[in-house]
């Protein structure tokens, strides 16, 4: 049991909890449960879990709050569940610090797949020798993949150990905000949009053509936007996040 996924259900709703508590089950974790925010952040502290589904209407603390509590302290993959359906709720849950989210009702199987996503996400380069594929990135000239490992404009990032550092200083980024700079690296100067993004967090192929919302695009822009304020990047005078207005992204040029 040493080697089990842990996952924390953070929610007042009994029977939402259940059901909640028996996806992650079956998806192979080690569950554990709490009904309030306070209860929420002390078993986090504790068990260290893989993956905590965050229900935003808690009794005591609401679920924004409960999240950057959590990130203080946790890399955690956080999904947000949510009755409200404002873009707002959804846009604070996202900068608090949480990766996804889900509106209630929810169908089980797309909780279990969402998750199955993120969990994939620092596997998907198992062994650093076979990492970046991507030509663009190698013959952009901005970046140099070598066993995994980036470097641009005094930004290093290495996959194998999924640390970022900028000048010396490592960056404490989500798991997201990591994927998501992974990816521009990757990509080199070729413009990564939304929807290409959106799919790359899914763990999904860059042209299988499932279906992008705007919701979707949009946390996409606030995952970056947090991404930009970790690195002390100005989107006025980029030196890693160039916004490709109304397209998506790309790495800006190397510095000379």
């Amino acid at each position: 049991m040493s080697d089990a996924r842990v996952g924390l259900v953070i929610e007042d709703d009994h029977d939402i909890r259940e059901l909640v508590r028996t996806v992650l089950s079956q998806a192979g974790f080690d569950v554990s449960v709490a009904s309030s925010g306070a209860e929420g952040v002390l078993v986090a502290k504790t068990l260290n879990p893989d993956v905590i589904t965050l229900d935003l209407g808690l009794p005591d603390i609401d679920g924004f709050e409960v999240s950057r509590q959590i990130r203080e302290f946790s890399d955690a993959y956080i999904v947000m569940l949510t009755a409200r359906t404002e873009e707002l709720d959804t846009l604070i849950g996202l900068e608090s610090g949480a990766d996804d989210y889900l509106t209630k009702p929810f169908r089980p199987r797309e909780l279990r797949a969402r998750i199955a996503a993120m969990m994939r996400r620092p596997r998907s380069v198992a062994d650093p020798s076979e990492a970046m594929p991507g030509d663009a990135a190698a013959d952009s000239g901005a970046v140099h993949p070598e066993r995994g490992n980036f470097s641009h404009n005094g930004l290093e990032l290495s996959y194998a150990s999924r640390t970022v550092v900028v000048d010396g200083k490592e960056m404490n980024l989500t798991r997201t905000e990591f994927e998501l700079l992974h990816a521009l690296l990757e990509a080199g100067r070729t413009v990564r949009t939304k929807s290409d993004l959106v799919r790359r967090l899914r763990d999904e192929d860059y042209d299988v053509g499932s279906y992008i919302s705007e919701a979707d695009e949009r946390s996409v822009e606030v995952h970056m936007g947090n991404l930009r304020k970790k690195l002390g990047d100005s989107p006025q005078k980029p030196r890693w996040l160039q916004t490709v207005r109304g397209v998506g992204y790309r790495l800006a040029p190397g510095e000379h």
